[in-house]
């Protein structure tokens, strides 16, 4: 942020979700190589496997397919302690809200 984006406020969520979207972005644009075809952009986003970003939490990866387009289905259970939110148990996977 330093470099690029200075007057950003470094505590915002928006920024870091802006900042983890790029990153897939230029993993699925890798994925593609050369084909830049509408098809294969979209085919390699559905192609995402175990892929992690810096600013996730360990263990919380990026998956996609085909048949599921959610590219985030962990987390990790946080309390609040007064000052700061602190995290405790493992990571949780699986469907999120699903049934």
């Amino acid at each position: 942020m330093e470099k690029y984006y200075h007057d950003g406020v470094r505590t915002s969520g928006l920024t870091v979700y802006g900042q983890l979207v790029a990153q897939t972005l230029v993993q699925v644009l890798k994925q593609c190589g050369d084909d830049l075809t509408r098809e294969n952009v979209m085919k390699q986003a559905a192609n995402l496997q175990n892929f992690q970003l810096g600013m996730l939490l360990p263990g919380v990866a990026i998956d996609t397919s085909p048949s599921d387009f959610a590219p985030i289905e962990q987390m990790q259970m946080a309390r609040f302690d007064g000052e700061t939110w602190q995290p405790f148990g493992p990571v949780i996977s699986g469907k999120l809200g699903g049934t």
